[in-house]
């Protein structure tokens, strides 16, 4: 089926290109030999624009032309499908190497490869190879949240959605109406940062949160996206990052490297404890949370019981 297909598609790209003047469907019908084959009208049509749609999603530019008849006809005229020498050095080649091996365990890891192969035809040198400048490096960027490619795409096409949330101190998940502007990785965690219908204001979701499946809404947005997107300032102030205050926290021998990183001084306990000096700002008892049982908060109090609180609500859960 799929040789079937790649075939029939090539047909239809040579037709397309091949012609001076506009085919209408009626003659691509009968120059593409699958579509005579076709049952009916219908399944023709359907047929058809299909292949002109993965046409189009290959990067062929596809013209649809009137005539003076009102008759619908389509080409693709070779100036317009035409791409300019490409001229890239070993820098630039090895660049684009690893940005395609970034997506390379995501699901945009056959878009990556695409790109590479659509560079080599337009003209990459084969002596070029764009991974060999750098290949001690293996950049990562780990996506296992169902919720990536669906929230990605609606990101893309500006598309609302729906899905069920749990926030970290509550029991049960509960539905939030987003408008979806970025995605943005931050510390091996995704975030989402878009604007909340429900609570009329800009919110930032952690992909990891998000339970079951994301729903589109064939709706508009109703609130305009700004030019610039902070997820990341956001996460990281939550988690203390923009922090005026220190707080105390008790923290497991070889557990927590975060929180280590960012102590301004540890001093040994014993007894395969160790006692840190973090930053506090806003957010930072949901981010201990995740640690569990390797951190212990000594003050302030106020951060203790934000943590003891939180802790019990998710064994609630």
């Amino acid at each position: 089926m799929a040789i079937a297909k790649a075939e029939r598609l090539m047909n239809l790209a040579l037709c397309l290109l091949g012609t001076r003047r506009p085919l209408s469907k009626r003659e691509l019908r009968e120059s593409v030999e699958a579509y005579l084959e076709a049952a009916s009208d219908d399944a023709f049509n359907r047929m058809f624009e299909r292949d002109k749609d993965d046409l189009r999603e290959l990067g062929l530019v596809i013209e649809t032309v009137e005539n003076l008849e009102g008759e619908v006809g389509y080409l693709a005229r070779r100036d317009s499908n035409r791409l300019p020498p490409i001229t890239l050095d070993a820098e630039e080649a090895a660049a684009l190497g690893l940005a395609a091996k970034v997506w390379q365990q995501a699901r945009l890891a056959g878009a990556a490869s695409g790109a590479l192969q659509k560079l080599r035809a337009a003209g990459l040198p084969e002596d070029v190879d764009p991974y060999g400048a750098h290949s001690a490096l293996e950049p990562r960027i780990p996506v296992h949240e169902a919720a990536f490619e669906p929230l990605m795409l609606a990101c893309r096409d500006r598309r609302p959605v729906v899905f069920d949330y749990r926030k970290a101190t509550a029991a049960q998940p509960e539905p939030r109406h987003v408008e979806p502007w970025a995605l943005e990785c931050w510390r091996g965690h995704w975030y989402l940062a878009g604007w909340d219908r429900d609570r009329g204001a800009e919110r930032v979701f952690r992909l990891s949160r998000i339970t079951g499946r994301v729903r589109s809404r064939g709706t508009r947005y109703t609130a305009p996206v700004p030019d610039v997107v902070t997820v990341r300032e956001t996460v990281a102030s939550w988690a203390g990052e923009s922090a005026d205050r220190s707080a105390r926290i008790r923290l497991r021998t070889g557990a927590g490297y975060p929180l280590r990183a960012k102590a301004t001084s540890v001093r040994e306990l014993g007894g395969g404890w160790e006692e840190l000096e973090i930053p506090y700002g806003h957010g930072l008892d949901a981010w201990l949370v995740e640690f569990g049982a390797d951190v212990v908060v000594l003050e302030p109090a106020e951060l203790r019981a934000d943590v003891v609180d939180r802790l019990r609500a998710v064994a609630k859960g």
